[in-house]
């Protein structure tokens, strides 16, 4: 059994900015698809598994931000909550030997692609347990074996590897899609217009995301860049999409006939998936530039309670099948915690492993004996 851990709370409620009136909103959400699971050839189990997935994501989240508060880490922790449709959704349309990287909101992207919640929670916790053995910490995840390439703290610097990874797709015909996701912020990043340039030129098999949650770290979208971020396509004469992320089922079948038609022109894609951060930039972020209202009306949307209230009205399971999972996930998170704590901080020499492909490791150099 895990150990008893304060409880979570899931209303990040307590701004103090008030409109006092009409609602100011930092991005306008597109329709959802009003087509049903069935319409998109996915099972019941399929749905679960989504659900399973994005409130895994939550529940995660939600306790490494106690863990956080509580000081058993440090450094930077950038919160993925509200976005979880986006991971989802991309993750179950894509295959799964395509590619993907990601920026340094990464922890969802990480267990939906694989990472478990201890090797998650351990490589927070900077344990060598960890999904990047304790040394990447929080904007740092990734599962190489499952295609998922990681986080990256550079706003914008891993956009140009996310081109290179689609170019060596593309070199070895091997058919996998390459998705590389952004934030708004890192749109107006010379290396993304560069990397958009050579796709483009190239035909290179990638499709690159902006997740627009409204805003870059305090700055509204509105406030940074000029006219819509998925009319920065149209420059390159890329093809280009722009819809709601909030709702999984949208996200699924967007990207799905995206990479499908990738995966048979072999042509580059921008897209700008518009969807909300529920928490601040990172922990450290007071939030004064947005108000409660406007957090109020971007939860009414909340991609996890919409789910779930499609599931019991569509009567795919009921409220006990529901409750049963979230059960089991509350469990495997608290036992991540338990898992992290007990497991061992790397041994210092592993400060010179990873740095060399096919070479002694540094400290074992005869030119290095001795540093």
């Amino acid at each position: 059994m895990a150990k008893k851990q304060q409880e979570a709370f899931f209303t990040p409620i307590g701004l103090e900015n008030s409109t006092n009136g009409k609602v100011e909103k930092s991005v306008d959400l597109p329709e959802p698809t009003e087509k049903s699971h069935k319409d998109l050839d996915l099972s019941d189990d399929d749905v679960l598994s989504m659900y399973e997935q994005m409130y895994l994501q939550r529940r995660f989240e939600e306790r490494a931000m106690q863990m956080y508060q509580k000081g058993k880490f440090g450094g930077f922790l950038h919160l993925y909550i509200g976005q979880e449709a986006v991971s989802t959704g991309t993750v179950f349309a894509l295959n799964d030997d395509d590619d993907i990287i990601t920026a340094y909101r990464d922890h969802g992207w990480g267990l939906v692609r694989g990472v478990t919640p201890k090797e998650g929670m351990a490589e927070l916790f900077g344990k060598e347990t960890g999904c990047s053995k304790g040394k990447g910490g929080s904007m740092h995840f990734a599962k190489v074996e499952n295609h998922f390439w990681g986080g990256y703290g550079i706003v914008g610097g891993h956009i140009p590897i996310g081109g290179g990874i689609a170019f060596a797709n593309k070199y070895q015909e091997n058919d996998r899609v390459t998705a590389c996701f952004f934030g708004d912020g890192a749109v107006d990043q010379g290396a993304l217009h560069e990397t958009l340039n050579m796709s483009q030129l190239w035909s290179l098999p990638c499709i690159y995301v902006v997740e627009n949650n409204g805003y870059s770290m305090g700055t509204s979208a509105r406030r940074h860049t000029v006219n819509e971020i998925h009319e920065r396509s149209k420059g390159y004469g890329m093809k280009s999409a722009v819809f709601n992320g909030m709702d999984v089922f949208t996200v699924y079948e967007n990207m799905r006939k995206i990479a499908e038609e990738v995966r048979k022109d072999s042509k580059p894609w921008f897209v700008e998936i518009r969807t909300y951060r529920y928490r601040g930039h990172s922990m450290s972020d007071p939030q004064k530039y947005r108000s409660k209202e406007e957090l109020e009306e971007y939860q009414k949307t909340d991609p996890v309670e919409r789910l779930k209230k499609y599931i019991i009205d569509k009567k795919v399971a009921g409220k006990k099948k529901i409750e049963e999972i979230e059960e089991r996930i509350e469990e495997e998170v608290l036992e991540a915690i338990d898992y992290a704590e007990d497991s061992p901080f790397p041994e210092n020499e592993a400060l010179f492993e990873d740095m060399y492909a096919d070479e002694p490791h540094f400290h074992d150099r005869d030119d290095f004996k001795g540093f």
